[in-house]
């Protein structure tokens, strides 16, 4: 490929990646709508999922988010009863999120979710992993 030929937008990593993002969510939202998770707080229910309690910060390092740009997110989850957030004892400073019981009881729901995004999609989880692995370099992680 020639040095003009390169700088074509279509030719872009950086624009097949912003626009592939964008993609994504909008595939989650109709998936997500009915556990009435957007796809923010479904990443955090996920790392909950995962372990829980942790705390904010933690959280935060976790989903690659500012703790101010997550505290509104779980907020919003806190309202809707699916975790709880509490001071830690030994250390006041500490913020603990936790999952309720409802937000335990909202992961066999989610159970469906991996599997009506392949279908959308038309990619088997080999297919997903592939991608995933291929972003590696670009995500910053693992």
């Amino acid at each position: 490929m020639d040095a003009d030929e390169m700088l074509r937008l279509d030719n872009q990593l950086c624009f097949a990646i912003v626009t592939a993002a964008r993609n994504v969510v909008s595939i989650y939202r109709p998936v997500l709508e009915p556990l009435g998770l957007t796809h923010p707080q479904y990443l955090v229910m996920l790392a909950l999922w995962e372990e829980s309690p942790r705390s904010l910060g933690d959280l935060a390092a976790e989903l690659a988010m500012e703790p101010a740009t997550l505290s509104p997110l779980v907020k919003r989850l806190e309202a809707q009863g699916r975790i709880s957030r509490t001071r830690r004892g030994d250390d006041e400073r500490v913020l603990d999120i936790s999952l309720t019981a409802e937000g335990r009881a909202l992961r066999e729901q989610a159970l469906e979710v991996p599997g009506r995004i392949m279908r959308s999609v038309g990619m088997d989880a080999a297919q997903l992993t592939a991608v995933r692995d291929g972003l590696a370099p670009f995500a910053g992680r693992r």
